[in-house]
């Protein structure tokens, strides 16, 4: 028993220990994540406080995605010609002066609804060109065997920064405004541009990228090749469905506490923290296994679709943490596991845009997800739209099912 704990243990590290890169990138974004989970639940608040409308929480997540939708494919386009590392330097440094310019505002107190949807907006642009640059660089931080393994330790540390950050978003909403949250969200970016400025280039592992093309030709490419990969294609349809109609916390959560449970920001807080502990929970186990499991996938999306419709008639704080932690754990062990057997089954010269596309389909529905799941509320309430949510994901669930002998 002891050895095997050991040998689990080993697993669940074994991209932090192997690779010097993977590290500073790591460390640097322990202190960025926080901060950013910190703006995320901050920023929602701010249009909570500021207009008292689920449908302008939910225009807010419109903002925030559509940019996944406008430039998603052309972002993967770019992730694959230009060198990764400083694609995501530049992008980080973007996001630092969204979040300067939001804690200006913030701090002036300046009730501006249309300026904070526009840094919303610039923001997301800069998130959109970050993600797929930053999956690709994870793997010439790590490679192929190690992988899996760095996929889900990346989701560890983005979900401890989801149970971190939230909590201390709603203890310093309460004490000192909002403004706050956005300028700790500025300071912690030098954490990570310093781990990236630190990394050596020698040690990255080379990739192909191909003869270069057009930019409407590199989308052509990417969606051809997803078109005609099966497995490629149910993850991404997967993803795009059950991200769209279930995954709008961020405008049902500060809803549900402000309206069904009757709480303020201490409480959209915790909540937001337990899905984030279950979330961890969920990365750390996919971390542990050997590789990317499509039965490990399945089990995620069924626990996920089925957390939220147990979490449809719940009115007690305590409750919904629980349901909450359940959630996130089956999140992330869907979301890690698809991330993994998409970059494992892309070929080097199509990675960007084969994430792109995941991220695309994670995101890039996003707006109409965030705009359904405010129309939802605002008809019939929290437990409308969590019915909702849980039913298409059991659907497209069996539907993925029927459509594939998931033999692994």
């Amino acid at each position: 028993m002891t050895r095997a704990l050991l040998a689990l243990n080993a697993r669940t590290f074994a991209s932090l220990r192997k690779h010097r890169n993977y590290r500073l990138f790591f460390s640097g974004q322990v202190v960025s994540l926080a901060g950013t989970w910190m703006q995320n639940i901050a920023l929602a608040w701010y249009v909570v406080v500021l207009t008292d409308s689920a449908v302008a929480v939910g225009f807010l997540a419109f903002c925030r995605f559509a940019p996944f939708t406008l430039f998603g494919l052309v972002a993967g386009v770019v992730a694959d010609r230009i060198d990764n590392r400083r694609l995501v330097i530049g992008t980080q440094s973007g996001q630092m002066v969204v979040s300067v310019a939001l804690a200006a505002l913030a701090l002036s107190g300046a009730e501006n609804v249309a300026a904070v949807y526009a840094l919303a907006l610039l923001g997301g642009v800069g998130l959109v060109f970050d993600a797929p640059g930053r999956h690709a660089l994870t793997f010439q931080m790590v490679g192929r065997a190690e992988l899996p393994n760095a996929v889900a330790l990346n989701s560890s540390l983005f979900n401890l920064s989801r149970v971190i950050g939230p909590a201390i978003a709603g203890v310093l909403i309460a004490a000192a405004g909002v403004g706050v949250c956005f300028v700790v969200n500025a300071v912690s970016f030098l954490a990570v541009l310093a781990g990236l400025l630190l990394i050596r280039k020698e040690e990255l592992v080379p990739i192909e990228r191909g003869e270069p093309t057009t930019m409407l030709r590199g989308i052509r490419e990417g969606l051809a090749y997803a078109r005609h990969a099966p497995e490629v294609r149910i993850v991404l349809l997967m993803v795009a469905v059950i991200s769209t109609v279930g995954f709008n916390f961020h405008v049902i959560l500060p809803l549900l506490a402000s309206n069904r449970l009757h709480s303020g920001p201490e409480v959209f807080g915790i909540l937001s923290a337990c899905f984030g502990a279950g979330a961890l929970a969920g990365a750390l186990m996919a971390a542990a296994l050997a590789r990317a499991s499509w039965k490990a996938l399945l089990a995620g999306t069924i626990g996920f679709s089925l957390t939220l419709l147990a979490l449809a008639p719940v009115s007690s704080a305590p409750l919904a943490g629980v349901l909450l932690v359940v959630a996130g754990a089956s999140f992330t062990l869907w979301t890690a596991n698809s991330n993994s057997i998409l970059q494992l089954s892309a070929p080097d010269h199509l990675r960007g845009r084969v994430m792109s596309l995941f991220l695309l389909a994670f995101a890039g529905l996003a707006p109409i997800g965030g705009l359904l799941a405010g129309w939802l509320v605002e008809v019939g309430g929290t437990p409308l739209a969590f019915a909702v949510a849980g039913t298409v994901g059991l659907a497209m669930t069996a539907h993925a099912i029927s459509a594939k002998p998931f033999a692994r």
